[in-house]
């Protein structure tokens, strides 16, 4: 009898921080039925965080089995003006969470018979088609998992700030198609271009303007009288709109209205935080909201339901709606950015909870997403033991490391150039773990599986609030390591970088040759006396030199320029002084054939004579070789804008 018990009590032993957890879990979740404790949970984290973060404006909106429990709104909608942020009426811009509401336009078309998920998108385009790169064509399902393989792109045409320079939907699909470099169904890389086709689509077969089906089809079924796809904003809006703000000074200074009208479907939304909720509301009770219905329960679910996964055991997207996973607890939902504003939009279906928060200003991101990891560690925690390293890790951990950046990324136009020092380091550690670096922020990983790793430091961010929980490897047949997806971003994969795409190959042969020119203007400077005694052929042969070295090092000069005065200017437009400097790295190519030209003479004829100049000459054309070949690969080479 003892010997029974004292098995019970071992058996109640295991398992009294599982019950333990469950009875944290319970007594915190429980506090969400008590709106005083949750105001005073959001009143508390909120305000320190916007001005520890330069955020002017915020606002959240919690519902919880279908009722409003919190709305409030934090900040100044109008500094100037010292008009506060009201939850009921300041409209937030969403940016990417537009894009659910472009999703449910095609599948409430799916329902209607005019559309088909796996149909190629041609099937519907008027005046211009998708190109046949690949055998397979791109769909509707692909655009909605982001998997259609597009390029990225938006320089000088995406987000701009002037309206008379926006182009009417079709007209900026035509103009600004994207290349196609992997086949659909491939990689997750996340794409406006696919969603705004999508929306030109929904026009197409109803013939109505994006823009007037969302809102007599989404918006006023569901009451969300303060949200809307215009832009500029309709007069009976604009006094509503929380101004954009970027820190300056100790202060806040005020931007421009940012445009997304060619893109619409992709982001051009303005709205309540309440109404946001609304809509999310509509989507958990299934596809209805007060009575009116915008899609049938089945569409919704398929929405939800897990459609693409760069792997399996990972977040993965739904049909527009994307899986994430906090404390865990399976949360789908999507984010937004523009320039000035962050925000996203939360379901969480096993508590009947929908979330909605929108914070203004360049440090909004780290609110939002601070935010979402203090909400569910402080309603939902889970204690979760730290994983344990293998001990022969250190055996396979070098093939994991590189530099790795997203397949989102440009791969046809200048916008390439943009990202070439753009990367995820990963590296072995001697504790046998895997170390992902970030710019200056870095977090650790150990691994749990073939190819999975899962966080050693608990809930350490790395910048803007960005915690990936999870990395998952992808190889190819021979065992190599070709990429990553973080649970956090299941819809942009990445891919590891060449060896030639490396900073470490590329910066160390940037400066080298760097040094190179300017030794050689310095030489010739310094024996100018001396070349001026020599031949002519033999002067022209030095003057080569001079004349590609020169020109290499003006390009340098003009992209330093180009970063510091000009870079902030791109998102908006593509000014006249950028195109103009495009000119030079063409200039320094004609002068480089030029310079081989008179190196192939110099090794091939008696002419200054001696080893050390020939070897010179080698070197000086070696180093105009690398960087003609650096702007071709980069894109810089030629006008090649978008």
């Amino acid at each position: 009898m003892r010997r029974r018990f004292g098995c019970l009590g071992a058996v109640l032993l295991l398992l009294a921080p599982v019950v333990a957890s469950a009875a944290t879990r319970t007594d915190a979740s429980a506090d969400l039925e008590r709106p005083g404790e949750l105001r005073a949970f959001v009143d508390a984290l909120v305000p320190p965080l916007m001005e520890n973060n330069n955020s002017p404006s915020g606002a959240v909106a919690i519902m919880k089995d279908g009722e409003l429990v919190l709305a409030r709104g934090y900040g100044w909608q109008n500094i100037e003006r010292r008009i506060p942020v009201d939850p009921y009426r300041t409209l937030f811009r969403p940016g990417s969470v537009s894009k659910l509401f472009t999703w449910v336009a095609v599948m409430q078309q799916v329902e209607q018979g005019r559309l088909d998920l796996d149909t190629d998108v041609n099937t519907w385009l008027e005046h211009f088609r998708i190109a046949d790169t690949f055998e397979r064509p791109v769909t509707l399902r692909d655009l909605m998992t982001h998997t259609p393989g597009f390029d990225d792109g938006g320089m000088g045409y995406l987000i701009i700030d002037d309206a008379e320079r926006a182009l009417p939907l079709a007209e900026a699909m035509a103009r600004y198609q994207p290349a196609r470099v992997n086949p659909p169904g491939t990689f997750t890389a996340y794409s406006n271009y696919g969603t705004a086709l999508a929306g030109l689509i929904v026009s197409n077969v109803t013939g109505t303007p994006y823009i007037e089906y969302v809102r007599e089809h989404i918006l006023v079924p569901l009451g969300m009288r303060d949200s809307t796809f215009e832009e500029p904003l309709p007069a009976a809006l604009k006094n509503q709109m929380a101004a954009s703000y970027a820190a300056a000074g100790g202060g806040y200074v005020e931007q421009p209205f940012e445009i997304i009208i060619s893109f619409a479907p992709a982001g051009a939304m303005s709205a309540s935080v309440t109404d946001l909720a609304r809509f999310g509301q509509a989507i958990l009770n299934g596809g209805e909201l007060d009575g009116r219905r915008i899609l049938r329960p089945e569409s919704v679910e398929a929405m939800l339901t897990r459609q693409f996964a760069q792997d399996d055991r990972l977040n993965g997207m739904g049909l527009g709606f994307y899986e994430n996973e906090r404390n865990g607890i399976r949360l789908l939902g999507h984010d937004g950015d523009t320039a000035w504003f962050h925000s996203e939009l939360i379901l969480d279906p096993a508590h009947s909870l929908v979330v909605f928060v929108s914070f203004g200003g360049g440090g909004g991101g780290v609110v939002r997403s601070t935010f979402k990891n203090a909400f569910y560690d402080r309603f939902f925690p889970n204690d979760e033991m730290p994983p344990v390293p293998p001990p022969d890790f250190a055996s396979r951990a070098g093939k994991y490391v590189g530099e790795y950046w997203f397949w989102r990324s440009n791969f046809s136009t200048i916008e390439k150039a943009f990202s070439m020092a753009d990367a995820f380091h990963v590296e072995a550690t001697a504790d046998d773990t895997l170390r992902l670096v970030i710019g200056a922020d870095s977090k650790q990983y150990v691994e749990v599986e073939t190819n999975l790793f899962r966080e050693l430091d608990g809930d350490y961010t790395l910048g803007g609030g960005f915690r990936p929980r999870l990395l998952a490897f992808q190889q190819d047949s021979a065992g190599t390591i070709t990429g990553f997806t973080m649970d956090e971003w299941p819809f942009m994969s990445l891919r590891k970088k060449p060896w030639y795409e490396r900073l470490l190959f590329m910066q160390p042969l940037l400066w080298f040759c760097g040094g190179v020119f300017v030794a050689t203007l310095l030489l010739r400077l310094m024996r100018r006396r001396a070349i001026g005694l020599l031949p002519r052929t033999d002067r022209r042969a030095i003057d080569a030199a001079v004349w590609a070295a020169a020109s290499h090092l003006t390009v340098g000069v003009a992209a330093a320029w180009v970063l510091h005065f000009v870079a902030g200017q791109l998102r908006n437009e593509v000014p006249f002084s950028f195109k103009f400097a495009l000119v030079l790295p063409l200039i320094a190519t004609v002068l480089t054939a030029y310079l081989v030209y008179h190196a192939i003479g110099v090794w091939s004829g008696p002419r200054l004579g001696g080893r050390t100049v020939r070897l010179a000459h080698a070197l000086v054309s070696f180093c105009a070789l690398f960087m003609c070949w650096f702007y071709a690969y980069w894109n810089i080479l030629g006008f090649q804008l978008p």
